[in-house]
């Protein structure tokens, strides 16, 4: 690859991309970065080169655009995975404000939402029929790959791949999603590029501005915050300002929680009074119809927000079909009813004590969970409170005295993003912060919200060449691994200490593991701010209160042994130390190195899997659930029945195992998650020796299924599930025992959210045919479909959520056929219920049946009497439960009819309210819904 020529920042944003370069120089301090304009089309047949790219995609219905109009200067190549004629850019935001369902919105939100899958093809997310879908990468890396082919265009000779790139993300972007974003840059042909932090990136080009006389102006600001709030994040991060040598330094020492929270939930707020405005609160517009609304509100927002704001806007919803003019509506929306919107409902004066509501469930539309609060002022407040420690120290070091009872206020804010072009929403912040001082807070000048984080991203490109001033402070946070010892107290020990710098790695040669090579190892690990905590290989007692838990990592060390020398049991052990770094992107790398070769390294990941998002673990740390005082008898006990040679065999211990396990452990339910881990892991290696009586078999199955419930959610359970999985092939070897079916057919329920949807088709093709209504017809299924527990296996199928929408509709249309069928009416009503909910366990929402699917099912219920048959009503509870997204909520007739019935079939008030309101499930009705109460420890997140 040829030597760069230019650097280049790209700000891959959420309602825009925007692209600033400069050329490499001898004296590349002072080479101008300037904005690369984008081709993009404006109009059909008509291309403008733009600052900026809206980030929307549309996608045309066949023949709704001649594809001579839609002609880029370049012959335009989409990435794998792409339909050939998205339309990318201006037009395609104009498009999606006239015709419903096929614009895709806020792709960068997508990437970072953890409760889809975010490499399926799901957007647009309300799309009507016919509508091609592409998956969030694959939306995102459009951006990108546009960007890419429009400067290839314009620099033939320097490509943009052979350029030195940096693309920025969210602070609070997770593992995951920073991941997934340099996996669209590298489908779009960047698979180079560096990530910066947006909020550094706005520091960056600040200074970058102000280089000549930035002493000067921070002179009095030893603490300064950097609020970015964009079209779908509100993004925070704190900037010490301080002095070495002489020199001006700037350190960020710490960064906010993913917000969900921007632009656009106040251009949601405007088109929800449109709505009812537009019809006089009858009726809700389709979600394709509000997001064809909320493009016109957009603008409405930029207009009544600005400067010298006009009294009035129009807003107009177009008809649809032949009605398209005829059928148009219009309605004003005055100043004032957007200014009391954005002020007091996103940035109200609130007092420093008042924390975001708590409220039980995040605000759903189009998909995305936005949070539950909009009060963006008490999200500010909230972050300032959880960097507390921070903020007194770094306003100390600069000489602020905060008196006691007073909160740490930063001295001065750097404002960022789309909002804040209205001067009006600028001031709103500044004043909230003045008031929470008690004294003037300093707006550091951005003169272009919308270019900011662009020029920045070339800034610190500049200072990665060594060319202008770097923001330092490397890591926000120290990072400890927990050391488990049920004798003391909980002990941290530091491995990579606050303050280090990126690409600096710390060894702990000191610090020796024997690992076990082909078998999972988990790191818990913690994190604090506290300036105390600073050695590595230092050990620190962990304070609940100051320590903060990480997702843990996890690995599987490979071996280089025979794998048929480790299956005969010889475990291949390797000594290893931790080698730890912070990378350029700001996240930890810790690798396991060989002391005997420091060749050898393994690098170990966080614990993420795409389908994990519904289960989070309660509590801090996986240290914080100490195992049970008598966990290694228990596992002897497992041991004694499942080890040996079958001449050994003691009856009466397989019969008692499960009872003596209860006296060891306590009651089975309160066993908490790394409990019934460890007693999973070793009924896993005794798997082979479940066959030796029939006894054994259903205890095995049983007890295994219990320890893995639901099949995530806890490290190691992915590979976990490779272990249990082969079992299935095998399938079970007392299989004359109707018993021994019904616990065969309630492990793989239990188990089933660890399953891959190819697995779970494996599955459901087998017992397909005991379900479908045409096996009561053929003696030989008819009985099989008995002696096999018909109703286990119909259980089985409705928790089998990762299937394809159009088996779970097979599925539902079989098990309605045969209602008549009064002694499996209980299991029948359970599986309809859980096939057609609204709120999946595990599955991914774009699984869902639709709502008119669910409208066509219900008359159907409402014939039978719910006194009668209460699991009749849950079941319409479950198809009726209200989420807060129109694009799976039932309509408003038909919820309400549901409503009444249950009202007048005295079902318990929890069930009205998860029809009537956005709920979440306690843990009896999580129950009820799902088989299975989760394992103490997990909780299911909505």
């Amino acid at each position: 690859m040829s030597s760069p020529r230019y650097l280049v920042g790209i700000d891959l944003g959420t309602t825009h991309t925007v692209v600033a370069y400069a050329p490499i120089s001898d004296n590349l301090e002072s080479s101008p970065i300037q904005i690369f304009d984008i081709d993009q089309l404006i109009a059909p047949g008509e291309v403008a080169r733009k600052p900026l790219l809206p980030s929307f995609r549309y996608h045309p219905a066949e023949g709704e655009i001649d594809p001579s109009q839609m002609v880029l200067p370049w012959d335009h190549q989409p990435v794998a995975g792409d339909i050939r004629h998205a339309v990318i850019g201006e037009l395609a935001r104009e498009l999606g404000a006239k015709v419903e369902g096929r614009q895709i919105v806020s792709a960068k939100s997508w990437l970072s939402h953890t409760g889809v899958d975010r490499s399926e093809a799901i957007l647009p997310w309300s799309s009507t029929q016919g509508v091609t879908k592409v998956s969030p990468v694959v939306a995102s890396a459009s951006y990108l790959n546009h960007v890419r082919q429009a400067w290839d265009y314009h620099h033939p000779s320097d490509k943009l791949s052979e350029q030195d790139v940096v693309v920025t993300v969210p602070a609070s972007f997770d593992e995951a999603a920073r991941a997934l974003t340099l996996e669209a840059a590298a489908l779009a042909g960047l698979p180079n590029i560096v990530l910066l932090e947006e909020p550094q990136a706005v520091c960056y080009d600040w200074y970058a501005s102000n280089k000549h006389q930035a002493d000067t102006l921070l002179q009095d600001i030893p603490l300064l915050m950097v609020c970015d709030v964009g079209g779908g994040t509100t993004d925070l991060s704190l900037i010490q300002v301080g002095s070495k040598d002489g020199n001006l330094t700037l350190d960020r020492i710490g960064v906010g929680d993913h917000l969900m929270l921007g632009g656009d939930n106040i251009d949601l707020a405007i088109a929800h009074l449109a709505e009812q405005r537009l019809h006089g609160g009858a009726k809700k517009l389709s979600a394709s119809g509000l997001s064809k609304l909320i493009q016109q509100t957009r603008k409405v927002k930029e207009s009544l927000l600005s400067g010298n704001a006009p009294d009035t806007a129009k807003v107009t919803m177009l008809g649809s079909g032949s009605r398209l003019i005829g059928g148009s509506k219009s309605i004003d929306i005055t100043k004032d009813e957007v200014h009391q919107i954005a002020l007091d409902g996103f940035f109200p004066l609130t007092a420093f004590d008042d924390q975001p509501s708590q409220r039980q469930a995040a605000v759903v539309e189009f998909g995305l969970p936005y949070a539950a609060d909009p009060a963006i002022s008490k999200h500010l407040a909230q972050f300032i409170a959880l960097h507390d420690n921070v903020c007194r120290h770094s306003l100390a070091e600069g000489g602020v005295v905060i008196e006691d009872g007073q909160p740490a206020i930063p001295v001065a804010v750097l404002l960022n993003g789309g909002v804040f072009n209205s001067p009006l929403l600028a001031e709103r912040v500044l004043s909230t912060f003045s008031a929470w001082r008690g004294d003037n807070v300093t707006q550091l000048c951005n003169p272009h919200p919308d270019l900011a984080v662009a020029y920045g991203a070339v800034a610190y490109a500049k200072a990665r060449h060594g060319a202008q001033l770097k923001i330092g402070g490397g890591s926000a946070r120290s990072f400890f691994l927990v050391l488990e010892d049920k004798k003391k107290s909980k002990q941290g020990l530091c491995i990579l200490p606050k303050g280090l710098d990126e690409g600096t790695e710390i060894r702990l040669k000191n610090r020796k593991f024997a690992l076990t090579l082909g078998e999972p190892v988990r790191f818990n690990l913690v994190s604090s701010t506290d300036d105390a905590h600073t050695q590595a290989g230092e050990i620190h007692t962990i304070d609940h209160e100051s320590f903060i838990s990480l997702p843990p990592f996890i690995a599987t060390l490979d071996s280089e042994r025979d794998r048929a020398e480790l299956a005969a049991n010889q475990k291949d052990r390797e000594e290893v130390t931790l080698a730890c770094q912070l990378t350029e992107v700001g996240t930890l790398q810790l690798e396991c190195v060989s002391t005997l070769d420091e060749t050898k390294r393994w690098k170990v990941e966080f614990a993420i899997r795409k389908d994990l998002a519904k289960i989070n673990r309660d509590g801090s740390t996986l240290a914080q659930s100490a195992l049970p005082d008598r966990i290694d008898d228990a596992i002897d006990l497992i041991k004694q029945a499942y080890g040996g040679s079958t001449k050994n065999v003691d009856d009466k211990t397989i019969k008692t195992l499960r009872s003596r396990l209860d006296k060891m452990l306590g009651k089975r339910d309160n066993w908490d998650t790394p409990c019934l881990r460890a007693l999973a892991d070793s009924l896993i290696d005794s798997r082979k020796r479940r066959r030796r009586s029939d006894i054994h078999e259903r205890n095995w199955l049983k007890l295994a299924g219990f320890t893995m419930r639901p099949g995530f959610g806890y490290p190691a359970d992915e590979w976990r599930m490779e272990q249990v999985w082969s079992l299935y092939q095998h399938g079970i070897q007392f299989d004359n025992q109707t018993q021994t079916w019904s616990d065969w057919w309630t492990f793989w329920r239990r188990v089933a959210g660890g399953l891959t949807q190819e697995q779970q088709l494996v599955i459901y093709k087998d017992i397909a045919k005991y379900i479908n209504p045409a096996a009561t017809r053929n003696g030989k299924l008819a009985k099989e479909m008995q002696e096999r527990s018909y109703e286990d296996m119909v259980r089985l199928a409705a928790s089998l959520e990762h299937l394809p929408f159009d088996k779970k509709l097979q599925l539902i249309e079989w098990i309605f056929g045969r209602l008549q069928k009064p002694q499996f009416a209980q299991a029948h009503w359970w599986a309809i219920g859980r096939i057609a909910t609204r709120s999946p366990f595990y599955g991914s929402a774009h699984n869902l049946l639709t709502p008119q699917h669910i409208a066509y099912c219900l008359p159907e219920l409402m014939e039978f009497d719910w006194r009668d048959d209460p699991n009749i009503a849950f079941a319409a509870v479950m198809m009726c439960r209200m989420t807060g997204d129109r694009t799976l909520d039932v309509d408003e007739n038909s919820r309400n009819a549901v409503i009444e019935k249950l009202k007048a079939s005295k079902v318990p008030e929890s069930w009205i309210e998860m029809v009537s309101t956005v709920k979440i499930l306690t843990e009896s009705e999580t129950k009820r819904v799902f088989g299975d109460a989760l394992p103490t420890g997990l909780r299911l997140l909505d």
